[in-house]
Order: structure tokens, then sequence, then C-alpha cells
């Protein structure tokens, strides 16, 4: 069908998150119309649906019915994944193919927002079609995700990103901010990895791609598949954290790279 502009529907899932308030706040000033959904910390803002109750799934895409789902909920915190692999599965993987499903039922585009963990990091930037090789939980539950979306809905778009910054609203949001905690007490050293070769990547331009690809699908139907998009600026977790050091004036000397 042809959509006016005003009336096009996006659904975000984990709009709460870093992510997913970038994006939410880019199609909602595009002129989207933009549902989001969170769980925790939903209210009174946005939906709140837990995404592994897959009736309540349903009715939320069904009432809506979205044009374009753009799914960032996931747990994302390697501790957590390693603790408790079975839930984190269960967001991960299962219910990003059940979106995948509904979405494919009304003929919405989801884009699922993967990561390039399901890389090893040893050989960046990586291309499209290179073999995955995830090294940690999250890297291969964010890849069978990416699975089981493009199995239940060969319409998708799988989009990878890199560690992400943006405006956090608690420091534990971002990797990239996490290590400000490292860079703060220089009373003590910490051990900061400067091997693996990460992009930085800015919430807003992620958030931009989102919009972009959503707004090239709606005019062509070839758009789906597997995208990767990053920042320019090659950087390992040591060299983040010397700038994080660098632009707040704090002393680097007690962070040790270890490669």
């Amino acid at each position: 069908e042809d959509v006016d502009i005003p009336s096009r529907r996006v659904l975000i899932t984990g709009a709460t998150g870093l992510l997913g308030r970038a994006v939410f706040k880019e199609f909602n000033e595009n002129n989207w119309n933009a549902v989001g959904c969170g769980y925790r910390r939903a209210q009174p803002r946005f939906e709140q649906i837990n995404l592994l109750d897959s009736i309540a799934v349903h009715e939320i895409i069904d009432d809506f019915q979205p044009h374009v789902i753009v799914h960032c909920a996931a747990e994302r915190r390697p501790d957590v994944v390693e603790s408790q692999p079975d839930a984190a599965s269960q967001l991960n993987v299962a219910a990003s193919g059940n979106l995948a499903r509904e979405a494919a039922g009304i003929g919405a585009f989801l884009i699922y927002i993967s990561t390039d963990y399901v890389f090893d990091g040893t050989s960046p930037p990586y291309k499209e079609t290179d073999v995955p090789n995830p090294l940690n939980l999250y890297g291969k539950t964010k890849l069978e995700g990416e699975k089981a979306v493009l199995e239940n809905n060969e319409d998708a778009a799988v989009l990878r990103i890199p560690v992400l910054y943006g405006e956090v609203e608690r420091l534990e949001e971002s990797a990239v901010t996490v290590m400000f905690d490292k860079v703060q007490f220089s009373n003590k050293s910490a051990n900061m990895d400067h091997w693996q070769q990460r992009f930085p990547t800015n919430v807003k331009d992620v958030a931009t791609v989102c919009r972009q690809l959503a707004e090239k699908r709606m005019l062509d139907p070839s758009v789906k598949g597997t995208f990767h998009w990053s920042g320019n600026e090659q950087m390992t977790k040591y060299e983040m954290a010397c700038a994080i050091a660098d632009a707040f004036n704090l002393p680097s000397s007690h962070l040790r790279p270890v490669s």
C-alpha cells in the first residue's frame, strides 16, 4: 500500500536503552509515528511489554500495525549473559525469532540490531560476507538471534554495530562510559585491553542509519539482509580510556595496556 508520510508507523523495542532512546527520537523527529516499548523503565513514556510474552507481543503489533520494527532490546551485559545464559538466550534469540515471525505476519520490515561481537576481533574492519566467529556468549547469542530472525523472516534486515556511546542516563549503559570509573580512580592501576580493535560509534549515527534503512525499504523491497555500520576511528579499549582521561583532564598513567 502507498503510505503518506505522517502515517508511517514504527515500533521500537528497547526504547528505554542507550540506543533505543536515540532511535525513538530520530524517527519521532522525522515525521514517523513512533511507539517505543520497554520493560523495567518503560512508564510513563513507553509501552511496557515483556518481549518473552508472545501474546503481549502479538497484541501490540496487531493493534499498532507498524510498517517498521526496530528491535534494539537485548541482554548486552556480558557478565549477565554469562551468569544467566538461559534468560539471555530467551531474550536475544527466542524473542527475536518470535518478533521476526510477527513482523512477517503483517508485512512489517524488521531491523534486528546485532553486534560486531559476532566476530573474533582479530582482523577488523569486517565485511558483511566475513564468516562470524564469536568468542563470548553475548556474541554467540546475538549470532543465534540473527539466524532466528532471518529463518523466520527472509525480508528482515540485520544491522551489526560496534561499541556504542551517547548521552547516558547511567554510566554502566555504555561500554565506553563504564571505563570512566577505571579512569577516575587513578590511585589504583587498571588493566585495559589494548588488543581488540573496536570502532566506537555514536548512537545518534546508528539511529540515523536505522531511519534511512527504513525509508529506503519503503521505496525498495530489495533492501534486506545483513548490513554493517560503524564509526571511522579504530581504537582499543586502552586507547578509548586514554581519550576519556584526556577529555576530562585526568591522569592516565595508572592505565596499563594489555595486548
